[in-house]
Formats: structure tokens, C-alpha cells, sequence
């Protein structure tokens, strides 16, 4: 279970503090795929990245299976990152120097040992570039690029995957596969997805939606 109890965010400002998020609160559960869309500039990736302990709150409580990143000290929470949280951004963020497969295998390096090559071979085939494994990113497509960032954030099995603006930089026809990829990949897990995105197209095939305006959740 994923649950927010009354965040808050604060950031300084020289007029004093602007207030991104407001006291907003949630609960998922194993299985449920949520989307967030909001103007820019309303704090979706604000709460994206509060939620999933790469910012901390100036006040309120996030916990993850009842885990609470932001008791923890900074290498502790870094571990629990990797191993219960997936993350894939708008800018794929794959290493430039290291092939499809190497940058799947990228969250393992911090890892405790385990099967993980196999499993990124097989998540490379379920996202449809098992032919790709020795290609650097240069010579990837952004629907392919986007598509490694997935496998990547799927390697370790997270609880929750989180996704900020993920077909933002795909052109219409690119975005449909990924979308499709990302809810089929959701349906055969129990982990708990959450996508925001300006993109109607992407946040009309979630069952759960929400928008995010002047700092509240509706």
C-alpha cells in the first residue's frame, strides 16, 4: 500500500514561501494504475518525486508497504529507493555509454546478488527489443529509448513504479505503443503505478484519475 497523509511542499522564494502541494492525501493499493494531469508548473512531478522519497515534504507523511523513506538516514533510503521504487522520466535518463542491456542492468550494480541478467533479458523481450541488447542508446528510436527506461525501472520488481510525463517527448503515433506497453505491463504485476502527464489521450485509459490544481489533489 501506498499512502500520503497531508503533504505539504513548501519552496522559498524572496517573497516568502510558495506552497506547491497543499495538504494532499492518498491511498493506493497493490494493483491500482493512477493518473495526475494538472497545468505546468502545478507540482505533478513536484508530488511524484515526494512520493517517491527523491524530495522530502516540509510536512506530512508518505509510507510504502508502512515504510516511511523519510525516517530513514541518506543511505538508507537510497537503498529502499532502488529496491521498492521504479522511476521513469519524460527524458529517458539511459547511460549514453552503456548498451540497452548494461543500462537495464544499471539498478542492480547496488543490488544484492541475483538472476538479474536473465530477468532484464526477459523484460527486454516483453517491451519488444530482445534484438537490441548490444545497441547503444544513439542508435535507439524514442519510443525504443523510452521503452529500455521502462525495463530499467521494472528490473528490481517494484512496489511501485512511477512515471513523470512518460510519452512527453513521443509524437502521438510513438506514445500509443508505450502507453499500451506501460498498462499491459501493470495488468500482469501487483505493483502500484502513477503516471502524470498532460496527455488526455494517456490519462482516459486509467481507471483511476485525479487532477492536481493550486496545490490540492481533486
Amino acid at each position: 500500500m501506498l499512502e500520503a497523509r497531508e503533504l505539504v511542499k513548501n519552496f522559498p522564494t524572496p517573497s516568502g514561501p510558495l506552497a506547491v502541494l497543499k495538504g494532499i492525501s492518498l491511498t493506493l493499493e497493490r494493483g491500482d494504475a493512477l493518473s495526475i494531469m494538472g497545468p505546468s508548473g502545478g507540482g505533478k512531478s513536484t508530488l511524484l518525486f515526494v512520493l517517491g522519497g527523491l524530495d522530502k515534504p516540509s510536512s506530512g507523511v508518505v509510507e510504502l508497504d508502512g515504510k516511511n523513506p523519510f525516517a530513514l538516514n541518506d543511505k538508507a533510503v537510497a537503498a529502499f529507493r532502488n529496491e521498492k521504487i521504479g522511476f521513469v522520466f519524460q527524458d529517458h535518463c539511459l547511460l549514453p555509454q552503456c548498451n540497452v542491456l548494461e543500462n537495464v542492468l544499471a539498478p542492480t550494480l547496488v543490488a544484492p546478488p541475483g538472476a538479474h541478467r536473465e530477468r532484464a533479458e526477459a523484460l527486454l523481450d516483453q517491451v519488444g527489443l530482445k534484438d537490441r541488447l548490444t545497441h547503444r542508446p544513439a542508435e535507439l528510436s524514442g519510443g525504443e529509448k523510452q521503452r529500455v527506461a521502462i525495463a530499467r525501472a521494472l528490473i528490481l520488481d517494484p512496489a511501485l513504479l512511477l512515471c513523470d510525463e512518460p510519452t512527453g517527448n513521443l509524437d502521438s503515433e510513438t506514445a500509443e505503443p508505450v502507453a499500451s506497453l506501460l498498462l499491459d505491463l501493470e495488468a500482469r504485476s501487483e505493483r502500484i503505478l502513477v503516471v502524470v502527464t498532460h496527455s488526455d489521450a494517456l490519462a482516459s485509459r486509467f481507471p483511476k484519475r485525479m487532477e492536481l490544481k493550486g496545490g490540492v489533489l481533486l
